[in-house]
């Protein structure tokens, strides 16, 4: 069990697809790397770089853009604010010129077929995602970091604690779910609430509030944005974007000229099942599709599981009368801290838990946050939570080509759906008469994972990944 504390920023990141494993994390650990030969004074000094990829990183990286992340990360970009229609064209001057603008102002030979190497046979212990940096000083000596992208974003330095934040004081300190409904119980507060009091010892609310909404804001245009982005995704198997045909089926002949007047024009569209139901899929597709083509989301809590978070939010918004700040505030603080719980007590790690620790943290996070902004109690919000990943548990990882399009684009309407249901019925249900507990089902998938084969584990080595004939164009 960890000690760790997480806050809702740390569930939450902003960030370029298409993995918040394979691509945000590497791309972090690549900047710490920088950091840390600045910190140690010889960044001038380095004359080569060596990058060696292990285990997952290495078996489906080029699939999830790991080598694209970490040269933008060795060469200063940052995933928050660099320019995501200039990534193709960065990479490709750092290849032609076998040229790399160390830290943005550094410049050293580097050549991508011999200094960034994939080791597909070779796995270090403590994480299937491994990433070692090798950098070669004019004076002779050497300096090596090893890195482990551990989900979500989450970046460990090998021997280092897994948390660099600086450790604070929480009025509610939170490991399990029986302790955070010990605290609601107790106090009266909602989860959202309780999560909003322990954001305090970080920051002052307003900050925090603040901080929420400019991450709505990223996802906001990147629902709006994956729905009017037509084509197909990068990568080589030639799958087609469906997200903007499919709005534009659904809205038919009504005009709009932005996000607002979209949402209007959705609502005066029906309010019949299936409507609404497309819809859903059409706002997780939006999403995921962005994913997929390198474009900016807001890790949920992994890139490869952004899309469903956003959905359901999207659908509370659009088809519940949830547009207001407090409430969106509300929606992904609660979410937040079921994230938080499991990442606490199992995995939000596809290389470690197989797809349930990415889809199946999300639809459950995205299950409690509808709940209680639906006016749930907080033993139904823990309840839908349960039943969204009771549902989702044994999922397995197997993007084909190592590409996080197939099957995870689907996937994320699938766990947007899911999460709905699990609400409504949550919702319906009396939670004193449950049968299982989120706990029982945070220790369950932590099993499950642990017995999953590895090839079932983001390494494209099993599953669909096997059973499709591909043949995609070489780096």
């Amino acid at each position: 069990m960890s000690n760790e504390q997480i806050s809702v920023f740390d569930i939450f990141k902003i960030g370029i697809g298409p993995s918040s494993s394979h691509t945000l994390g590497p791309w972090r650990a690549a900047q710490q790397f920088t950091n840390s030969l600045s910190a140690q004074g010889v960044l001038a000094d380095v004359e080569q770089i060596k990058i060696l990829l292990y285990g997952s990183l290495a078996k489906t990286g080029k699939g999830h853009g790991t080598d694209i992340a970490i040269l933008l990360g060795l060469a200063g970009g940052d995933p928050v604010t660099f320019d995501v229609n200039a990534i193709d064209s960065t990479v490709a001057k750092i290849k032609a010129d076998q040229k790399l603008m160390l830290a943005g102002h550094f410049e050293i030979d580097f050549t991508y077929q011999d200094d960034l190497i994939f080791l597909f046979a070779e796995s270090l212990p403590f994480h299937p995602n491994a990433v070692t940096f090798q950098a070669f000083l004019s004076n002779g000596k050497a300096i090596s970091e090893t890195y482990y992208s551990i989900g979500g974003g989450f970046v460990v330095k090998e021997g280092q604690d897994s948390s660099e934040k600086e450790q604070v004081e929480l009025p509610f300190p939170v490991e399990k779910a029986s302790e955070l409904l010990h605290w609601c119980l107790t106090t009266g507060l909602k989860v959202s609430e309780i999560v909003m009091e322990n954001e305090a010892a970080w920051r002052p609310e307003a900050e925090t509030k603040k901080g929420i909404l400019q991450h709505y804001q990223v996802i906001k245009e990147c629902i709006y944005r994956g729905c009017h982005t037509a084509g197909f995704l990068p990568g080589g198997l030639d799958v087609a974007r469906r997200a903007a045909k499919l709005n534009q089926r659904l809205i038919g002949d009504q005009t709009y000229t932005d996000y607002d007047s979209w949402m209007m024009a959705i609502r005066n569209g029906g309010m019949g099942f299936n409507y609404i139901l497309d819809w859903v899929s059409c706002f997780a597709l939006a999403v995921n599709e962005e994913n997929a083509a390198f474009g900016r989301v807001v890790t949920a809590p992994t890139n490869g599981a952004s899309g469903v978070i956003p959905a359901v939010l999207q659908y509370f918004i659009t088809f519940c009368d949830g547009y207001t700040e407090e409430k969106i505030i509300q929606f992904i603080a609660c979410a937040s801290e079921i994230g938080s719980i499991f990442k606490k007590g199992a995995t939000i790690s596809a290389a470690m838990g197989g797809c349930q620790a990415e889809i199946g943290v999300s639809s459950a996070m995205a299950a409690a946050a509808l709940t209680e902004c639906l006016g749930g109690s907080q033993r139904q919000v823990l309840m839908a939570a349960e039943i969204a990943m009771e549902h989702h548990l044994g999922l397995t990882c197997d993007p084909i080509g190592g590409l996080v399009q197939i099957p995870c684009i689907e996937r994320n309407t699938m766990g947007a759906i899911k999460a709905i249901t699990a609400s409504q019925l949550a919702l319906q249900s009396n939670p004193d008469k449950a049968k299982v507990s989120l706990d029982a089902v945070v220790n369950t998938m932590w099993e499950t994972a642990l017995d999953m084969n590895a090839k079932y584990k983001e390494t494209s080595d099993g599953g669909l990944a096997t059973k499709v004939p591909i043949s995609l164009p070489e780096c």
